[in-house]
């Protein structure tokens, strides 16, 4: 079948072409511009790409067209796919109709650690030979590519974004999942260009779990009052999960870990207790707290909602490489650490730094930060934005990434400088940022660079420019 996706280069979208030619289809796909690291990726393939949106894109017509939803109503390829009687669906209808619909799908979704624990339990369960397929929005480093197809009837590990469908169906994505088994990290408000207001973006999770079957699984982080809250409507079984001493209401975890001695690593030891009992100590590579609670999450919806042996997920976590871009440790220069990660929201921003304070306790931590998402570049979390920068010792704010976004409602990054402190600065560009970093970058600090896009080149720009340093003053790079 020739299947040709409007939008192709965005992540989900990318990663369902990768699918569809591991399926043995032929997949074609337009774009406005094709960047590293999906452009090339696509290529690697065998995806055919076409620039622009152009209604000529589509001759000779293709068996089923996937509207991504990057396109607006009026985009004139998807206007000329729908409106010359082309058979066209949205990108989460096709994982569903192509994908989910004869095997279990393990939907990872909440607000913040869906991409992290998304990876983690695919890794468990092909560890233990379930070859799980796979679709997540980042590259598990031990898969090295964002999508899998698995083997028939074994479970489907997707990542459960909760963004809308398309223009022509508004509603979000994981209620196309088919969910089996679900687990569910914590809810707090975001997408604010499609959730206006606290109760909707609850509404959407709702209809997540209504549609959990009755012998489904849902695994639901306990330390959330809004996931304690929606998880005693689900109609299926649901197992809590939560870190010793956490605070979770009335409700009891069955799931719990007690954080240990952190590793020569970095990462932390875990002992776990099912139901009150101790189950073993289990070793996480990954630092944060956060991330603790990933690892606890997955190996709950492994062995509960997969049947995996629980000393063998145990086991299978030591070996877990991360994510990129979820603190990835890009290089090395002039003696400092730089970092890359994907944080754009406080909470994010918070235990990003956080767990990096864990692992590096020596030197200055420098956290960078660029709003760029369509919550981030508003003000909907101005207050919270100081306290997230508490672990670092300096903060440099990038300018607003969304030029669009109204005066009246756009981040106003000088303010929480100021309210950070005098280690804090608002930069006007990415050159004023990119050249701060590098004035008060010292051997043995650690860098963070967060966006959720591409920050510019600033990655690449901040080792460059202190390999240069380094050269310049006579050392080693």
């Amino acid at each position: 079948m020739h299947v040709h996706l409007i939008g192709v280069c965005g992540t989900g979208m990318g990663s369902l072409a990768g699918l569809l030619r591991s399926a043995g289809h032929r997949v074609t796909g337009s774009d406005r511009a094709f960047d590293p690291p999906m452009g090339p990726a696509l290529a690697a393939w065998g995806v055919e790409t076409m620039p622009g949106w152009d209604p000529a894109n589509l001759d000779p017509a293709p068996d089923l067209v996937v509207v991504g939803n990057v396109c607006r109503r009026d985009n004139p390829e998807a206007r000329a796919a729908i409106d010359g009687g082309l058979r066209y669906v949205s990108f989460p209808e096709a994982m569903q109709t192509m994908f989910l619909q004869d095997r279990p799908s393990f939907v990872i979704a909440g607000t913040h650690g869906k991409t992290t624990t998304t990876s983690l339990v695919a890794h468990l369960l092909r560890e233990a030979g379930r070859d799980p397929g796979l679709l997540v929005g980042g590259i598990p480093r031990n898969f090295d590519v964002s999508h899998r197809l698995g083997a028939e009837g074994a479970p489907f590990v997707i990542e459960g974004d909760e963004y809308d469908c398309a223009f022509f169906e508004k509603k979000p994505k994981f209620w196309r999942y088919e969910p089996r088994c679900v687990v569910l990290t914590s809810i707090e408000h975001d997408h604010i260009d499609i959730y206006p207001d606290p109760p909707s973006y609850l509404a959407a999770f709702e209809g997540l779990i209504a549609r959990i079957p009755e012998d489904g699984l849902l695994v639901a982080y306990a330390g959330d009052p809004h996931v304690r809250a929606l998880a005693r409507a689900a109609s299926c079984p649901v197992r809590f999960y939560a870190l010793e001493g956490e605070d979770t209401g009335d409700v009891a975890a069955v799931w719990t870990g007690a954080l240990g001695p952190t590793m020569r690593d970095g990462g932390p030891s875990l002992d776990l207790y099912g139901g009150g009992s101790f189950l073993g100590r289990a070793h996480s590579p990954l630092t944060g707290v956060h991330n603790a609670r990933n690892a606890l999450a997955a190996l709950a919806i492994a062995t509960e909602g997969a049947g995996v042996d629980l000393a063998g997920a145990m086991q299978a976590l030591t070996s877990f490489a991360g994510v990129k871009r979820r603190q990835e440790l890009l290089g090395v220069a002039d003696g400092v650490r730089v970092y890359d990660d994907f944080a754009h929201h406080p909470t994010a921003v918070r235990l990003t730094l956080d767990g990096l304070r864990r692992r590096h306790p020596e030197g200055k931590l420098i956290g960078v930060f660029e709003p760029r998402s369509a919550t981030a570049s508003r003000n909907q979390h101005q207050a919270e934005y100081p306290a997230a920068f508490r672990a670092a010792d300096v903060a440099v704010l990038a300018p607003v990434g969304r030029a669009e976004i109204a005066a009246e409602e756009k981040l106003d990054t000088a303010r929480i400088a100021t309210a950070i402190g005098p280690h804090a600065r608002a930069a006007t560009s990415l050159d004023e940022v990119l050249a701060h970093v590098v004035d008060v970058a010292a051997p043995g600090d650690t860098v963070v660079l967060m966006s959720n896009g591409f920050f510019g080149g600033m990655h690449d720009r901040v080792l460059s420019a202190l390999t240069l340093r380094a050269l310049s003053d006579g050392g080693e790079a």
